[in-house]
C-alpha cells in the first residue's frame, strides 16, 4: 500500500472515528468524504503532475478493493473519495491500524484496574470514563497503551511512599528500570496536580517524598535544637543551620525561646529574614512527611507560641499556606501577605497570568477574599523577595 493510499484511508477513518456513527448516536446515515484537493493541496497544481498521477493511481487502487467510492469531475479526474463503512474491518487490517473501538475497550480495561487504587485515580478515572462515553480523547493518552498504563501505575504507588525516596530508586522499585519514570514524570505530575490536593504543580513529587537530591530544613533565630543528645542554641549563631532529612529523625526537642514561629516559602527570603523574637523555618520549598512531622513536633513542644507563614502574595502562596495548615493541623497565620504589603511594595508587583487569575478566583469569598479581590482588580501579585 502506497503512502497516498494510507493518507486517504487514515483521513477517512479519522472522520469516521470522530462521528456520531462511531458512537452509535447518529439518527441518519452518515457519509465520510474527503476532497482530494484539500487532502493534497497541490493535487490541482499543473506543475505537480507526478503528484496528480500518484494520487489518481492510489484512488483507483482503493476503489478496486472497494474501500472507497469515488466522485469524478466531468473530465474524468477523481474529485472526492467516500469511505465504504461496510469494509471497515478490512481497511483497518490493510492499514495495520488498531480500531478506535478496540483502543477504547483497552483503555476502559486499564481504567477499571486502577480506578480504586486511591482517591486521585478514582477522580481521574471517573472523568475519563465520561470522556470515553462522549467519544473524547482520554487525558494523557497519546496512543501508547503501555506508557499510559505506566502513568497510572506510578500514581497508584507514589501515594504510599512514606520516606524520602530518590526518583531513580522509585523508578527501579515500580518499573525495574531507573530511567522509566523520567519518561512519564511530567504526565504523572499533571495528573496528580489536577486531580489531587497540592498547592503548586512544581513541588508535587517532593510533597509525596519523591526527590532528585537530598533535601534540607533550615532553622535560625530564637530557639534551641536538641539532636542526638546535643543542644544547639540557634540564637548565638550568626546565620542558620541546615538539617538533612536523615538528621531530622534524630531531633529530640526544639524549644522556642522567643514568642513566635514562622515558616518561610523562599530560601532567599529566609536568609534575609531578621525579625526579632521568632524561630524561622525554611522547609526546603515543600513540606513532605518528615518536614510536616518537624512542624508537628515544634507545635507539640511549644503550643503557646504564635505560628505564622510568610510566602509570595500570589495564588501559590495562599494555597501553600492552606495546604500547610491542613497537613500539619497547625493554625498558621499569614505574615505580610495582605493588601497593605501589596500597596507598600506596589512598584515591585507583577501582572497576573490567566492561570493566576483562575486560581485566585477560587479563593474569592474565603479568608483571603479581600486581598484576592484587590489583586484581581489591580492585576498584581508580589514575590516574597521584593520585601527583602
Amino acid at each position: 500500500m502506497t503512502n497516498y493510499e494510507k493518507d486517504i484511508l487514515n483521513d477517512l477513518l479519522d472522520r469516521y472515528e470522530r462521528s456520531k456513527s462511531f458512537t452509535g448516536d447518529n439518527k441518519v446515515n452518515q457519509q465520510f468524504t474527503s476532497k482530494l484537493e484539500k487532502l493534497f493541496p497541490k493535487y490541482d497544481d499543473a506543475a505537480e503532475y507526478d503528484l496528480f498521477q500518484a494520487v489518481s493511481a492510489a484512488v483507483s487502487a482503493l476503489a478496486k478493493q472497494k474501500f472507497i467510492t469515488v466522485k469524478y469531475r466531468r473530465n474524468g479526474e477523481p474529485y472526492s473519495v467516500t469511505l465504504n463503512t461496510q469494509a471497515l474491518e478490512q481497511i483497518y487490517t490493510a492499514l495495520g491500524r488498531k480500531a478506535k473501538a478496540d483502543i477504547h475497550e483497552e483503555l476502559r480495561s486499564i481504567l477499571i484496574q486502577y480506578r480504586t487504587k486511591n482517591e486521585v485515580l478514582s477522580a481521574y478515572c471517573d472523568e475519563q470514563f465520561q470522556r470515553l462515553s462522549k467519544n473524547k480523547t482520554v487525558e494523557l493518552f497519546d496512543g501508547d497503551l503501555q506508557q499510559y498504563e505506566n502513568i497510572l501505575k506510578a500514581v497508584s504507588q507514589i501515594m504510599d511512599i512514606q520516606e524520602e525516596t530518590y526518583m531513580r530508586d522509585f523508578s527501579i522499585r515500580v518499573f525495574g528500570d531507573s530511567k522509566a519514570f523520567e519518561k512519564i514524570r511530567s504526565k504523572v505530575i499533571r495528573l496528580l496536580f489536577r486531580y489531587g490536593d497540592f498547592p503548586e504543580e512544581e513541588s508535587v513529587l517532593e510533597d509525596l517524598n519523591i526527590i532528585k537530591n537530598p533535601g534540607h530544613v533550615y532553622l535560625k533565630g530564637n530557639g534551641t535544637v536538641t539532636v542526638a543528645g546535643q543542644k544547639i542554641d540557634l540564637s548565638v549563631l550568626n546565620g542558620d543551620i541546615a538539617f538533612s532529612s536523615d538528621m531530622l529523625k534524630q531531633i529530640e526537642q526544639i524549644q522556642v525561646t522567643g514568642n513566635r514561629v514562622i515558616t518561610i516559602e523562599n530560601l532567599t527570603s529566609f536568609h534575609a529574614f531578621s525579625e526579632h523574637d521568632m524561630l524561622a523555618v525554611y522547609l526546603g520549598g515543600y513540606h513532605n512527611t518528615h518536614r510536616r512531622n518537624l512542624i508537628r513536633m515544634i507545635y507539640a513542644q511549644n503550643p503557646d507560641s504564635a505560628y505564622y507563614h510568610y510566602g509570595d502574595i500570589d495564588a501559590g502562596g495562599f494555597y501553600i499556606l492552606l495546604h500547610l495548615r491542613k497537613k500539619t493541623g497547625v493554625a498558621f497565620q499569614p505574615h505580610h501577605m495582605d493588601i497593605e504589603t501589596l500597596q507598600r511594595y506596589g512598584k515591585y508587583t507583577k501582572p497576573l497570568t490567566e492561570h493566576d487569575k483562575n486560581r485566585l478566583k477560587k479563593l474569592l469569598g474565603g479568608e483571603f477574599g479581600e486581598t484576592v479581590a484587590y489583586m484581581l482588580k489591580h492585576n498584581c501579585k508580589l514575590e516574597q523577595e521584593a520585601l527583602d
